[in-house]
């Protein structure tokens, strides 16, 4: 069992799909809208909902992340999407060239909190708030430094 980031939109997880399997190097991408499945004659989707993605993954360097749009439809039911800080995607691997060059991509029309940087707890760390206000984490001793402070306070 693995736990996966999944991030819904307000409509624009199509643009979402692209910049992020681009971005990530995507080595699979998979994705189904409303309309390619039967609907419910009884509960008919508009025109525009149709067109939304219902499910997608983008499959990166052994990670995932799944994407859906919430429908307008739906909105009384699911709430109002409200971007916030209180997720963030952590992205961890040792190659630290290709985590520079996921750092750049994700960055793009974004804003970078922290560029990648030697810290006291990561030889490459950074943080950025992507252009669809998703906050990523990047770090590339995460395990390492989890392991070294922990064995030290036994």
């Amino acid at each position: 069992m693995s736990a996966i980031a999944y991030l819904n939109f307000d409509g624009v997880a199509e643009q979402a799909i692209e910049f992020y399997s681009e971005a990530l190097q995507a080595t699979e991408v998979k994705k189904v809208k409303f309309k390619d499945f039967p609907q419910d004659p009884s509960y008919p989707l508009p025109e525009n909902e149709l067109n939304m993605v219902m499910e997608s993954s983008i499959e990166f360097a052994g990670g995932k992340l799944m994407m859906s749009d919430v429908l307008p439809s739906m909105k009384p039911v699911t709430g109002e999407l409200v971007k916030g800080n209180n997720v963030l995607i952590s992205l961890v691997m040792n190659d630290k060239q290709q985590l520079e060059s996921y750092f750049k991509g994700l960055s793009a029309d974004g804003h970078v909190i922290m560029p990648l940087s030697n810290t006291p707890w990561s030889s490459c760390f950074g943080m950025l708030v992507d252009k669809f206000g998703i906050n990523w984490k990047f770090n590339s001793d995460a395990d390492q430094f989890l392991d070294d402070v922990i064995s030290n306070k036994r």
